[in-house]
């Protein structure tokens, strides 16, 4: 009985280990957040287990935290280096080296999710940035789209225009410029690992990184007794999964498909996990002993005009450097948001 139990077990194991190994297509694929972070498992492993259920195990994601293989910031380069096949990061990370990524990485005065996901997989959006990226020889997959942010875990409470001047915060993409340049604000770029510790120790006034629920297990609420909602700066956001233009076009032809499939499924599966989580977190966010602070309407507007203005003012300037791009990418991004808005009356958002 024995040997009969030790020669099933060593078939299963066998059969096991043939299923790992008979996949056609493995790629490491280094994230800019941290392994078990809400980013990590919501994006990056639902993509994973997306893509071995509809490719039947021929294509293996294998993810990698942050700092694995390449530094957090630097997923982006290592791709077009060569140095790993696909990395997955977030468009606000490039916006300093081209602003046109501001309208992907989200904005102040830029569509909330529900508009936001319409202009991408049905209003051309999605088209614009694999163009965008093909041009910097990758290819796009977009594989996450999140709710709206926490505005900040903040050490000294924010009401007004004149709590951000000279504010210490640690941000990154669209805000940052605007907080640098519309309120004088000290903005701070830091690896997601490192923002806790930065907040914790006071070494900023106040922090964003990102939903609700994906701040709540960084433990921001505990170093910081002021919440301020809502995320106007981050209206929603992107993620995506970059592959080198010549390791996509070297894909058999009947897998591309399944892959983009694999990716539109995780950003919906992906949404719809945010908007349950992120309640639960303000329910235990107001629950507790942090204080909650709403911005009012007017400080909200205000925001959201110097947020357009500014990615307004990035596409002039590129336009007069001869790149029409972001002038055009803009355009077509704003008629949709106007055309959302003009008909939205119709929806019930309760």
């Amino acid at each position: 009985m024995k040997t009969m139990t030790w020669f099933s077990t060593a078939l299963v194991t066998a059969a096991f280990a043939s299923q790992t190994l008979a996949a056609d297509i493995e790629w490491r694929v280094p994230t800019s957040v941290p392994d078990g972070s809400p980013f990590f498992e919501n994006f990056l492993e639902r993509f994973a287990d997306n893509t071995a259920l509809l490719t039947e195990g021929r294509v293996e994601i294998q993810p990698f935290g942050a700092g694995v293989i390449v530094p957090a910031l630097q997923v982006y380069d290592a791709v077009k280096e060569g140095t790993v096949d696909a990395g997955h990061s977030t468009p606000s990370y490039l916006v300093n080296q081209n602003p046109v990524n501001a309208i992907f990485a989200g904005f102040p005065g830029g569509m909330g999710p529900q508009a936001y996901i319409n202009w991408i997989y049905e209003g051309g959006g999605q088209e614009k940035l694999q163009e965008l990226r093909a041009s910097e020889g990758l290819h796009s997959l977009i594989v996450g789209i999140g709710s709206t942010e926490i505005f900040a875990h903040s050490n000294v409470p924010i009401n007004g225009p004149e709590d951000l001047k000279g504010l210490k915060y640690r941000t990154s993409g669209p805000w940052a410029e605007v907080m640098r340049e519309y309120y004088d604000a000290v903005p701070t770029v830091v690896p997601p690992g490192d923002t806790y510790t930065l907040l914790q120790r006071k070494g900023v006034d106040a922090v964003e990184w990102a939903t609700p629920s994906s701040n709540q297990p960084e433990g921001f609420h505990e170093a910081a007794r002021y919440i301020v909602v809502p995320g106007v700066h981050q209206p929603t956001f992107l993620w995506e999964v970059v592959v080198r233009q010549e390791t996509w076009d070297q894909l058999p032809d009947d897998l591309k498909p399944l892959l983009e499939a694999a990716a539109k499924l995780t950003t919906y599966e992906g949404l719809g996990n945010f908007y349950h989580q992120d309640l639960l977190a303000m329910e235990e966010y107001r629950a507790g002993k942090n204080e909650v602070i709403s911005l009012d309407e007017e400080f909200i507007k205000e925001l959201s005009d110097n947020g357009r203005a500014w990615v307004a003012e990035r596409a002039e300037e590129a336009s007069q450097s001869g790149d029409s791009r972001m002038a055009e990418i803009l355009e077509e991004y704003q008629a949709y948001q106007q055309r959302w808005n003009a008909q939205k009356d119709y929806l019930i958002a309760d």
